[in-house]
């Protein structure tokens, strides 16, 4: 029995493989590899059997390997960014397949608030930068990859240090209070804007410049940056789109294979340009022609090289991706290790990223997508400030140092003088010590339903967490009153917590053969904290240990403590967005967004935001169709309001604060009526392409009237010496036209170069303000103390400089001004009318050239460095500018604010040349493998006398933004860097 049971399975399994086997035997194998159009292998490409849903991806050297069962005749190969190619199989078993490129110019996602359109159906006013066209280099937060890349957007370097902040304007500044930076989306999530950097004013010193809120991105990490301009495009933001939106978008994973990519790189940096100061023999010869008996030293020194050095900078990035069609994921590491080109500055930062998009359920209708950012940041910040006075910060100490004066003492030491006496610019480097770690982490998950072809719900929910924490001392051997014999050390921390909850429900469907709709209604809740303390003292029994370790040292008299916790802002949000597209040749989109802040009066809690745009694409007419010189025409238009509540959280409310001793006072006279300011902005634009694409661009223009403006006053008398926030009477006026131009002026097998242009004329003007006068712009150094140089008036731009008109010198050698001095006048302003970009790519075989310039015009600068710096008085003790010898100018003339020192700030700045050689694969284990070399601000062409006309020195009063004014800044460095790249 057990035998004929044996022998009955036996037979069973003999049956079913050679049934299995004839199933396989069925079937065949075919293998093959997939290139681009230069030869490359392309990882991951699909390969699908046509006519069912089977396939497989190709391995890291484009090899694939397929079993096609009986009757398929062809096989679909895709990938992104090439053209999808049908294959023929039939009697093959092997093919070698070569995809094209795709012309994406109309094909392009372009990510817009909320979702994604096809850059064909934008009807605002975007532009989009890809990776392959950022700017190269040594960059350490994402708003420098895309300068001079865009019309309309201006990014300016406040400052040269690493990590250091940057101006970032869209369409112009409209805000006289309130931000005017940009809100940032990263992969979804909107960004509070501010940094957890504890902040320090070191008494002699002043307050150093604020750090780049984006430092804790790892640029290699970025795929594409839009940049949204019009309201039409941003009013879907609602209250924090009213100066633009910029939204980056981190890389993905794609299917296929796991494949590793790794990016390093290594350059040094030097100072771009030295101000023209007096050496030891000049110096001795300036003492003889003014009739100075002392002053001499008999050295010879160079107080600016003492704290000059070459910063080294390193960057390792690593990337892990792959997965499958339902199951993605990318993970990276970066280190980027900077020195500064002043001695003790750098920045140091670590990245890690991870993300993933997957699909369950058969039907794949459910989706998971999750992102993870951390980052810490080390930065060593240099004793450079926004506001010194007399003393100087370390650039003006430099600048100032008497060249005849040794740095060091025969034996060695430090050559320290007499308290309240000139500094030692690298006895100051020496005595300051200054450090910030800040601690980064936003996250986000983002589940989601298909319910049908049609239907899409999506939630988010996301954290952005920021910790930091700064020691900070200056040692008692420095020479500056209150801190010689005494030393100075401070300790701070800050944390800054913001939480979002958003859900979407998404309809798109092709309603008939003419009509397709694309809807969106959300509901968004934002919640904001932010809170501190800092530990101060003065008074330490030695310098041998680091102040911040024995901070209980000095006296309680000698020791401060304070904290704060700003009061938790919240915002709420419905919104909404349809499109209607009729034949693809007219496009109408809507949006409406609904705002409530906790930050506004009560009788002002709800700010309404609508857009409207509309598109004609003129091509798909018939009257153009076919059409072989124009291949793409279109018109846009639109018109939209958005809100602007960038202050600080309670400032509507009533708020008391805290001492010392117990006591407390009112700080803040709450205001019911406070409500949004409020930007309303129309568009016009025409996108075009010619000649099979070979020419391509947009013209736009635009007018944007921005009204109740935010703007905080001191409260009137009798009430107690407080604040109170109201809404100034008067519009800020921004309009002008934006230019953009691309050609492919060569395009052959082995040859190709393109060009790009853009271009953007701006005018700006305050209306309609019959306020009082508020100035700003303060100009610091010796002899100026609460000096202003700008003023906000009617019918001139924000920020025109309002100082004496200077008219030279009387034969006495003092300074002559228009009516004795005693009037001030409104002359020029520094906001650009005219800003350029030009970007060009050469490529030849294996080999590219890239390179980009950006400029200004149309615009003055404030050199304070000039004005407080290096006077002609200095002479006899400390330096002057080379200029100042022989100009007519008496050793007694006073130091006055004046339009003696407004310099144009004309500038065209070539910033990014890049060399790449291609030498693909080597062997089998390196692929795509890349050398490039890259140099950075390598030519500035400007009449401007200081260190950089593309400054932006921090120089407000009572928070009403300054711009355009220079002050002994950390300079800007020129840069040369080599990079290699390949992947695994």
């Amino acid at each position: 029995m057990t035998k004929t049971r044996l022998l009955k399975h036996f037979l069973l399994c003999t049956f079913l493989l050679l049934l299995q086997g004839l199933a396989i035997a069925q079937n065949k194998t075919v293998t093959g590899k997939v290139t681009d159009d230069k030869g490359v292998a392309i990882p991951g490409a699909t390969v699908q059997i046509k006519g069912t849903k089977s396939g497989t991806t190709a391995d890291a050297d484009g090899n694939f390997k397929v079993s096609v069962p009986p009757g398929a005749t062809a096989l679909i190969i895709s990938f992104i960014g090439q053209v999808a190619q049908e294959v023929s199989i039939t009697g093959k078993t092997h093919v070698e397949v070569k995809l094209a490129a795709e012309n994406t110019t109309l094909t392009d996602v372009v990510v817009v608030g909320y979702g994604t359109t096809r850059k064909k159906d934008v009807t605002g006013a975007i532009s989009q930068v890809k990776a392959a066209e950022f700017n190269r280099g040594i960059t350490t937060a994402p708003d420098q990859l895309i300068q001079g890349k865009v019309s309309g957007l201006m990014v300016l370097n406040n400052s040269g240090a690493p990590g250091a902040s940057a101006t970032v304007r869209i369409r112009g500044v409209s805000s006289v209070r309130s931000g005017n930076q940009p809100l940032y989306v990263v992969d979804g999530v909107p960004l509070d804007g501010r940094v957890a950097r504890p902040a320090i004013n070191v008494s002699g010193l002043g307050q150093t410049p604020d750090a780049n809120p984006l430092n804790f991105i790892n640029n290699s990490d970025i795929a594409s940056m839009d940049v949204l301009k019009d309201a039409s495009a941003t009013a879907i933001y609602g209250s924090r789109g009213a100066n633009g939106v910029i939204i980056i978008t981190t890389k993905k994973g794609t299917p296929g294979p796991t494949h590793l990519d790794v990016n390093y790189s290594a350059g040094v940096s030097n100072i771009m340009k030295q101000l023209k100061v007096l050496n030891a023999e000049e110096y001795r010869s300036a003492l003889k022609q003014y009739n100075q008996t002392g002053g001499d030293f008999g050295s010879s020194s160079n107080g600016m090289n003492s704290i000059l050095q070459t910063g080294v900078t390193q960057n390792v990035n690593v990337a892990m991706s792959g997965g499958t069609e339902t199951s993605r994921y990318r993970a990276s590491f970066g280190l980027q290790d900077q020195e500064g080109i002043i001695k003790k500055s750098g920045l140091k930062k670590y990245t890690a990223t991870l993300n993933g998009q997957n699909k369950f359920l058969e039907s794949q209708k459910l989706g998971l997508d999750y992102n993870l950012m951390v980052a810490q940041t080390t930065e060593q910040l240099a004793p450079i400030t926004n506001d010194a006075g007399f003393t100087g910060s370390l650039i003006g100490m430099a600048l100032q140092w008497n060249p005849t004066m040794p740095i060091r003492k025969t034996d060695g030491s430090l050559n320290i003088l007499e308290e309240g006496k000139s500094v030692n610019p690298l006895a100051m480097s020496e005595a300051y010590d200054d450090k910030v770690n800040i601690t980064y982490v936003l996250a986000s998950i983002s589940p989601y339903y298909k319910f049908n072809d049609n239907w899409e719900y999506r939630a988010m929910y996301s954290i952005n967490h920021q910790v930091g924490n700064r020691r900070s001392q200056v040692a008692s051997f420095i020479n500056i009153p209150g801190i010689m014999k005494q030393g100075s050390a401070y300790y701070g921390d800050a944390e800054l917590n913001t939480q979002l909850f958003n859900n979407t429900l998404t309809f798109n469907k092709q309603l008939t053969s003419a009509f397709n709709l694309n809807a969106m209604v959300g509901y968004e809740y934002q919640k904001f904290d932010y809170a501190g303390m800092g530990l101060g003292a003065n008074g330490f029994p030695t310098y041998a240990i680091k102040y911040t370790d024995i901070l209980q040292a000095p006296s309680q008299a000698n020791t401060s403590i304070s904290s704060f916790r700003n009061p938790t802002s919240e915002l709420q949000s419905y919104f909404g967005r349809a499109t209607l597209n009729f034949l693809d040749k007219y496009l109408i989109t809507g949006t409406m967004r609904v705002d409530g802040s906790s930050k506004f009066g009560k009788n002002n809690k709800y700010g309404y935001f609508p857009s409207f745009a509309a598109k004609w694409n003129l091509s798909n007419e018939d009257f153009l169709k076919g059409n072989k010189t124009i291949n793409n025409l279109a018109l846009r238009v639109g018109y939209g309001v958005t809100g602007n509540q960038e202050f600080p959280a309670g400032a509507a409310e009533e708020q008391y604060g805290i001492f010392a001793n117990g006591s407390s006072a009112l700080t803040n006279v709450a205001n019911p009526d406070l409500k949004w300011e409020t930007s309303k902005q129309f568009n016009a634009g025409v996108d075009f392409s010619v000649l099979q694409d070979r020419i391509s661009g947009s013209v736009d223009y635009f007018y944007k009237n921005t009204s109740n403006l935010l703007f905080s006053f001191p409260a009137i008398q009798p009430a107690p010496a407080s604040t109170y926030w109201i809404n100034l009477p008067g519009n800020v006026i921004n309009n002008g036209v934006e230019l953009s131009l691309r050609g492919d002026i060569v395009k052959t097998k082995n040859v190709t170069w393109n060009l790009g242009v853009n271009a953007t004329f701006l005018r700006n003007e305050l209306k309609n303000y019959d306020g009082p006068p508020v100035l700003t712009g303060a100009i610091n150094g010796q002899g100026v103390s609460g000096a202003t140089a700008q003023r906000l008036a009617n019918g001139y731009p924000l920020n025109t400089f309002y100082v004496r008109q200077f008219l030279g010198f009387d034969d006495k050698g003092q300074g002559m001004y228009t009516d004795d001095g005693r009037t001030l006048f409104y002359l020029t302003n520094p906001n650009p009318k005219t800003l350029l970009g030009i970007n060009t790519a050469v490529s030849w075989k294996k080999w590219e050239l890239r390179a980009s310039a950006h400029g200004a015009f149309g615009h003055q600068v404030y050199n304070n460095t000039a004005n407080t710096v290096l006077p002609i008085g200095n002479i006899g003790s400390r330096n002057i500018a080379k200029s100042l010898l022989g100009n007519g100018e008496s050793l007694s003339n006073p130091i006055t604010v004046s339009s003696r020192y407004l310099e144009s700030g004309n500038f065209l700045k070539l910033d990014n040349v890049t060399i790449n050689y291609s030498l693909g694969g080597i062997g089998r284990v390196f692929k795509n493998v890349n050398l490039s070399l890259t140099g950075q601000n390598l030519l500035v062409i400007t009449r401007y006398t200081g260190f950089d006309p593309e400054v932006n020195t921090d120089k407000n009063v009572n928070g009403v933004t300054s711009f355009g004014i220079e002050y002994s800044p950390y300079p800007t460095a020129r840069s040369v860097m080599f990079g290699l790249q390949f992947s695994l």
